[in-house]
């Protein structure tokens, strides 16, 4: 079974249903949803494909859904693609041609897009061409032809916009951080998506899920649909604070949505390196994670919450960590633990 509380997307036919298709359906990002209603209407008003998106910030936020209400909203198809996928410049290529005037092409985790595709890139964004290569690169009878692209808005999106090279941000005209949600954002979020589900949702066990979605709306939904399953067994599909509470209690997801890895990655810390500071990479080898997973997934929120602090010299929990997880800065545990 996964992990609860990752935000790694795992899309089936009932996720996608919860997708809003509209600006106006969209909740959260509100600086981002204005300004994208008066680009996509100037654009439109000049019958011009919308300028290249950058969408930014951790996993779980809304990239992807923002990437196909662009399409929608500028009446294009949309093509996606994931970074680490597109191996050769002639994939992008093949991609690229079959793209009508107005489309989109989101492609995911475009930090990843290895350097010899970028290059392809450049030229496809700021004057919509690219050089095919006709033969062997090598041979001598190898030649170069000119391809035309049709006005497309290329939407990437990256959990690490640090590691896009220059040349590539910057023939992005918008570019933008998604930030986390509010926990009214989340609930309204959830109570759109009972509605959806036909699940009858009380206020308080709306704001509790909410609470404990860690300030992303991906981890909010997969949260209703388990507490959804404990509610059909064990309350006739009603959803109300105690069913709520009981499912992700037994989900093992706390009052502030950290789950056993987060737990872990924090008593990693404090136990094993008295608090901080440590690197990266001995962090990850000590509680068996990647350090890019840890950079990526757990660390953004547990630093949102303030519960981790990133110095030149590694990372330092903080007081209100020791708190949480009723520990002492000597390292004892408060009494009523023992």
């Amino acid at each position: 079974m996964g992990r609860i509380m990752s935000n790694e997307l795992f899309e089936n036919e009932e996720e996608l249903s919860l997708r809003p298709q509209t600006l106006s359906e969209y909740v959260g990002q509100d600086d981002l949803k204005n300004n994208l209603k008066v680009f996509i209407k100037a654009a439109k008003g000049r019958n011009e494909a919308l300028d290249h998106v950058l969408l930014y910030g951790p996993p779980g936020l809304g990239k992807t859904t923002l990437a196909c209400i662009i399409a929608n909203e500028m009446n294009g198809n949309i093509r996606t693609l994931s970074g680490p996928a597109i191996e050769r410049s002639g994939d992008l290529a093949a991609i690229l041609t079959t793209l009508e005037a107005g489309d989109v092409l989101f492609i995911d985790e475009i930090h990843r897009v290895p350097k010899q595709v970028e290059e392809v890139l450049y030229s496809a964004m700021e004057d919509f061409y690219i050089d095919v290569v006709i033969g062997k690169e090598s041979g001598a009878a190898a030649r170069t032809i000119r391809l035309d692209l049709p006005p497309f808005t290329l939407v990437g999106a990256t959990t690490r916009a640090g590691d896009l090279t220059a040349p590539l941000r910057d023939r992005f005209g918008i570019v933008s951080k998604l930030e986390y949600y509010t926990e009214n954002q989340l609930m309204d979020i959830v109570s759109r998506s009972s509605k959806v589900f036909n699940v009858v949702a009380e206020k308080d066990a709306v704001r509790e899920i909410a609470i404990r979605s860690r300030g992303t709306p991906r981890i909010a939904n997969r949260l209703l649909r388990r507490v959804r399953d404990f509610a059909q067994v064990y309350n006739d599909g009603h959803l109300d604070l105690n069913v709520t509470k009981h499912a992700l209690d037994a989900l093992k997801v706390d009052g502030l949505g950290l789950d056993e890895v987060d737990l872990r990655y924090l008593r990693g810390i404090i136990e094993r390196f008295k608090g901080g500071p440590v690197g990266l990479e001995s962090l990850a080898s000590a509680i068996s994670e990647e350090a890019t997973t840890l950079e990526d997934v757990y660390e953004p929120y547990l630093i949102q919450i303030g519960f981790v602090n990133r110095t030149p010299r590694g990372r330092v929990a903080t007081p209100k960590a020791y708190e949480h997880l009723k520990i002492n800065f000597n390292g004892t545990l408060f009494e009523g633990e023992l």
